[in-house]
């Protein structure tokens, strides 16, 4: 059932510039600007969240776009194409809100809630949110960084292999490394599920399980960028849904 990372569709500039009025000043450039927005649109193999296919192993169109103000707070709209059945119809939503910024030098946190939404679903059987929160920081030539989500219990939540855990907690860890005098940046991701949304949501078994990816994404020219990922989860494996897979993603930044 789920969804997930996050790419987005258009960008918007909705600061402008802020100029002096004193002659004495009119030489300044422009001032920091208090908002930005940012955005890319993407194409995928496989929309895999968690590990986990929702677009029943075919291709998938994502995209999206954030507004972030100078403190660090921002809000931002994300969405894919899914094949998840009647329940979630054909289209994932994602609204979110938080803040980001360095607590300390060379490390930053980033916390706030996001929603999941299904307009062409079923409207309130589908719909969950999820608080987050993360910290990254730079060790060496390697980014690294750890986070945490957690979803309370609530109605939209699968129990279907009738378990009693109806929510959910998510643990997971990346690291990113560039390669010197080079486009590409080398990756790898490990994640580990507690509750409904483990990775076979329909098993019988227990609701824990890991999901990892290892990869590389190198730019192209302008904002494009492709990214190409070896994708895999414990448990049992189903076809188009939890296999291990290969996944590519060219995706446009702006």
């Amino acid at each position: 059932m789920l969804l997930s990372v996050r790419g987005v569709i258009a960008a918007t500039l909705l600061a402008g510039t802020a100029l002096s009025a004193a002659p004495a000043l009119a030489q300044d450039a422009e001032a920091p600007k208090e908002f930005t927005a940012t955005g890319s649109a993407a194409v995928t193999t496989d929309y895999r969240f968690r590990g986990v296919s929702q677009s029943a192993g075919d291709i998938a169109i994502q995209g999206g776009i954030t507004v972030s103000h100078a403190s660090g707070f921002y809000v931002g709209t994300w969405g894919s194409s899914i094949d998840l059945g009647s329940t979630y119809g054909h289209t994932e939503l994602d609204l979110f809100g938080g803040w980001t910024g360095e607590v300390t030098p060379g490390l930053t946190f980033d916390g706030g809630l996001l929603y999941y939404a299904y307009p062409n679903g079923h409207v309130g059987h589908a719909e969950f949110f999820e608080p987050y929160a993360s910290v990254s920081g730079q060790v060496g030539p390697a980014k690294l960084k750890v986070g945490a989500t957690y979803a309370w219990d609530q109605k939209s939540l699968p129990n279907f292999a009738g378990t009693k855990k109806d929510d959910n907690l998510y643990l997971y860890s990346n690291v990113d490394i560039g390669v010197p005098n080079t486009p590409l940046t080398v990756s790898g991701h490990l994640g580990y599920t507690d509750g409904v949304l483990a990775p076979c949501y329909y098993c019988n078994a227990d609701k824990t399980g890991l999901d990892w990816s290892i990869g590389a994404s190198a730019s192209l020219f302008g904002p494009l960028s492709l990214s190409v990922s070896y994708i895999g989860v414990t448990g049992p494996s189903v076809d188009s849904y939890t296999d291990d897979t290969v996944v590519a993603t060219l995706t446009a930044s702006f």
